[in-house]
């Protein structure tokens, strides 16, 4: 029975000494993990620097928004302007025109009496 007792006191030492290097392997895997993560959080840390430059370079964004807003609002202004000039143009011109057809004609209708009273 002595070589039974020893059969079974070196499966126990075999299965304590299993669970030792599991538990080792399992604990080194964890600070690895750990080591790893606080790592990465460290490299991507944002800097307070960083973050004074995203808010200023978001207010100048928002200020240029702003600006070409304005921009476009004075433009379509300036197009109605310039649209309703031109409209208004044309219509002086094609009244001119009108007038100066009609003269054109008076003028021919006044040269043919001369002419018939000659």
């Amino acid at each position: 029975m002595t070589h039974l007792n020893q059969v079974q006191r070196t499966s126990d030492l075999n299965r304590f000494e299993f669970i030792i290097a599991t538990a080792i392997i399992l604990f080194a895997a964890f600070c690895m993990g750990w080591f790893a993560n606080w790592l990465a959080h460290r490299l991507s840390r944002v800097r307070q620097s960083d973050v004074a430059d995203l808010d200023r370079m978001s207010q100048e964004l928002h200020e240029a928004e702003e600006t070409r807003d304005q921009a476009i609002t004075y433009l379509q202004q300036r197009e109605a302007e310039l649209t309703n000039q031109l409209t208004q143009t044309e219509a002086e011109l094609a009244a001119a025109m009108d007038g100066l057809r009609a003269a054109r004609q008076e003028a021919e209708e006044l040269r043919g009496r001369i002419n018939n009273a000659d």
